[in-house]
C-alpha cells in the first residue's frame, strides 16, 4: 500500500474539508440567525426527504465506480476505465432521472402526508431538479478517488461550497424573514443550482483528466455485471437504510408534538440538535472522512493484489489514530461546549447538547474508518445491513420513546444507534482482517 500517496491525498482532502467546512459553519451561523431554529428545522424535514431522493438517484453508483476503476487499476488494466466511466454514467442518468421524476410529480402527498407541512412542498420540488446532476457528479468523483488525483475533486467541492452558500444568500435577500416556506425554497434553490455548477464542473475536470491520462481500449471481462453485482445490492440496501433514517427524522417532531411540545417548539428542539450541534460535531472529522473515502480504493488494490498482512497492519493502525483523534476532540468539545454554544450561536442549549453528545465522538469517528475499510475489503453488503439495522431499531425506539420522555428519549435513541452500528461493524472487521487495536500485529517470516 503506498502510503506515501495515501498521507498525501489524505493531507489534501482534509484541508479542502477544512475549508468546505468552515465556510460551512460560518453559513450554518447566518442561517439559523436568518431563518431560526424553527426555520432550520423545517429545513431539515425537506433535507431527510432530500436525501432519500439523492440516495435513489446515486443507487450504490459511487462506490461502484470507485471499486470498478480501483480494480482495473489494480490489475493494470488502464485500458478499461474509461469504459466502467461510461457505463456507471449510464447507469446513473437512469436512476437519477428517475428520482427527480418520482420526487417532483410526488411532492405534494409527500409534503402533506409524510413530513405532515404544506410548506416544504414548493421546495421538494425545486431539490428534485438537482438529482440527476448529483447522480452523475457520483460517478466522476468515484473515478477521481480511485485514480488518486482527487485534488481536481477537491477543489471542484470547495467552489462548489462558494457558490452554494453566495446564491443561498442572495436568495434568502428576497424572502420574507418570517415567511418560512419561501426561505426554505430560496435554501433549495441555491443548492440546486450549486448542484448543477458543480456537475458542469466536475464533467470538464474528468474530461481533461482523460485527455491527460488517455490509455487505449482494452476489453474489460464482465464488467456490466460487475458493475451490478455492486451498485445494485447497495442501492436496495441503500434505499432500505434511506427510508428507514428519514422515516425516523419525520417522527421526530411528532413524537416531541405527543409528548407536549407546540409545533414550532418541536421543530426547534429538533432543529438544535441536526442543524446546530451536529455540524460542531462533525466539523473537527475532516481527517478520518478524508481516510474513509481513500482507504477504499487502497484497500481494494491490496486485496485484488492478495497483500493480506499489508491490509492487516494499516487497518490496525488507521483505527488506533482515528480512535486517539477521536478521544482528543471529544475532550475538547466537552470542555469547550458551552463557550462555543455561546460564541456560535448564542445558545445556551447548543451549548448544553454538545456536552451531552460529545462523549460520542470517538464512536462516530472511528465508526466512519470502520465503515471505509469494509467498504475497500468488498464488505459492503454488511456494512449496510448493519445500518439497516441501526435504522430499524432508531425507528422502533423512536416510536415509543420520544411520546414519553420528550427529546431526553431521542437522545438516548441517537446514543444506541451509534453505539449498537459501531459493535458490529468492528466485529465484521476483525472476522476479515487481522485486526489488532491495541498491539502492532505481529509480521511472520514470509512477511519480513
Amino acid at each position: 500500500m503506498n502510503k506515501k500517496k495515501l498521507l498525501r491525498d489524505t493531507a489534501l482532502l482534509t484541508a479542502s474539508s477544512l475549508v468546505m467546512r468552515c465556510i460551512a459553519l460560518l453559513f450554518q451561523i447566518w442561517l439559523v440567525a436568518r431563518i431560526g431554529a424553527a426555520g432550520t428545522g423545517l429545513y431539515g424535514l425537506v433535507g431527510s426527504v432530500g436525501f432519500l431522493a439523492a440516495t435513489v438517484a446515486i443507487s450504490g453508483i459511487r462506490f461502484a465506480a470507485t471499486r470498478l476503476v480501483s480494480e482495473e487499476i489494480g490489475l493494470e488494466r488502464c485500458g478499461g476505465i474509461g469504459e466502467a466511466v461510461r457505463l456507471c454514467i449510464c447507469y446513473s442518468l437512469f436512476f437519477g432521472v428517475s428520482s427527480a421524476a418520482i420526487l417532483w410529480f410526488c411532492a405534494e402527498p409527500i409534503g402533506f402526508l409524510w413530513i405532515g407541512d404544506a410548506r416544504t412542498v414548493l421546495s421538494l420540488k425545486i431539490l428534485s431538479l438537482s438529482l440527476p446532476f448529483i447522480s452523475l457528479s457520483s460517478v466522476l468523483y468515484g473515478y477521481f478517488t480511485a485514480c488518486g488525483r482527487i485534488a481536481k475533486a477537491a477543489v471542484v467541492q470547495v467552489l462548489e461550497q462558494i457558490v452554494r452558500i453566495t446564491l443561498v444568500i442572495v436568495l434568502l435577500s428576497h424572502a420574507p424573514t418570517d415567511d418560512l416556506e419561501k426561505c426554505c425554497a430560496a435554501v433549495s434553490t441555491g443548492s440546486s443550482l450549486a448542484e448543477l455548477v458543480s456537475f458542469i464542473m466536475m464533467a470538464t475536470a474528468y474530461l481533461f483528466d482523460r485527455r491527460a491520462h488517455a490509455a487505449k481500449p482494452e476489453p474489460s471481462p464482465r464488467l456490466p455485471s460487475r458493475m451490478l453485482s455492486i451498485a445494485v445490492p447497495l442501492a436496495l440496501s441503500a434505499y432500505a437504510r434511506s427510508s428507514l433514517s428519514t422515516l425516523e427524522q419525520l417522527m421526530v417532531p411528532r413524537g416531541l408534538k405527543k409528548a407536549g411540545w407546540s409545533a414550532n417548539g418541536a421543530l426547534a428542539g429538533y432543529g438544535t440538535i441536526q442543524g446546530m450541534v451536529f455540524p460542531i460535531l462533525f466539523f473537527p472529522s475532516c481527517i478520518v472522512t478524508a481516510l474513509s473515502e481513500l482507504i477504499v480504493p487502497e484497500l481494494t488494490a491490496a486485496q485484488v493484489a492478495g497483500r493480506t498482512e499489508d491490509i492487516a497492519r494499516s487497518v490496525s493502525s488507521l483505527l488506533r489514530k482515528s480512535l486517539a483523534l477521536s478521544c482528543f476532540i471529544a475532550l475538547m468539545l466537552w470542555l469547550l461546549a458551552g463557550f462555543l454554544g455561546d460564541a456560535i450561536y448564542h445558545s445556551a442549549d447548543a451549548g448544553h447538547y454538545l456536552r451531552v453528545f460529545s462523549p460520542l465522538v470517538p464512536i462516530m469517528y472511528t465508526d466512519m474508518v470502520t465503515d471505509g475499510c469494509l467498504k475497500g475489503l468488498g464488505q459492503q453488503l454488511a456494512s449496510m445491513s448493519f445500518n439497516i439495522l441501526e435504522a430499524i431499531c432508531g425507528v422502533v425506539l423512536v416510536w415509543f420513546l420520544l411520546p414519553k420522555f420528550g427529546l431526553n428519549g431521542y437522545i438516548g435513541v441517537l446514543y444506541f444507534e451509534e453505539i449498537f452500528n459501531f459493535a458490529l461493524s468492528i466485529h465484521r472487521l476483525s472476522q476479515v482482517t487481522q485486526l489488532s487495536l491495541f498491539r502492532r500485529p505481529v509480521r511472520n517470516a514470509a512477511g519480513g
